[in-house]
């Protein structure tokens, strides 16, 4: 005790010089970034499911790259332990208007226009500051989404039916 009594005041009186002979922690780890990080954009909208106006679900999403493509995690609420009922994909109109890559009787049938559905109001932007909301709602309409509705409404599992979510109010129409 004596000794470690003398060792404390040895610290103090020579500034700490002997603190390289305590024993150190060893350095916290290095975090690697992983594909759940940067899902940092909460927006709200009410889909279409198998015929049934759903929502509005709260999308958690991440700009994957600037063309944009972007990708949303769907919660029917903001709980912290929500469960993850669908996935909404975002691209850049440029892709999804190639008919090479997707079909005009395919887009009509699943993808959405995001400047129509932003039109109708049913869209919000959620914790930023309005002219960050307005950013993110311009990118946004430059776009079309695809919903992908994993957990079927009232079901107390996922039932291993997936159905093509819909923006309410999508007019089948050429585009």
């Amino acid at each position: 005790m004596i000794r470690l009594f003398v060792a404390a005041l040895f610290m103090l009186l020579t500034g700490g010089a002997a603190f390289a002979q305590a024993p150190t922690q060893a350095p916290a780890p290095e975090t690697k970034p992983t594909p759940g990080d940067g899902y940092t954009i909460h927006v709200t909208a009410a889909h279409l499911i198998d015929g049934k106006v759903r929502g509005p679900f709260h999308h958690y999403c991440k700009v994957v790259s600037q063309d944009p493509f972007i990708q949303c995690l769907l919660y029917e609420t903001n709980d912290p332990n929500a469960k993850l009922v669908g996935i909404e994909y975002i691209v850049a109109k440029t892709m999804t208007r190639n008919r090479e890559v997707v079909p005009a009787n395919i887009w009509k049938k699943v993808w959405h226009d995001h400047a129509a559905e932003i039109a109708t109001g049913n869209v919000k932007v959620l914790d930023l500051p309005p002219d960050k909301a307005k950013e993110v709602a311009d990118t946004v309409a430059k776009t079309d989404g695809i919903i992908f509705s994993l957990w079927p409404e009232g079901a107390k599992l996922p039932t291993g039916k997936v159905s093509m979510g819909q923006m309410v109010g999508h007019a089948v129409h050429s585009k």
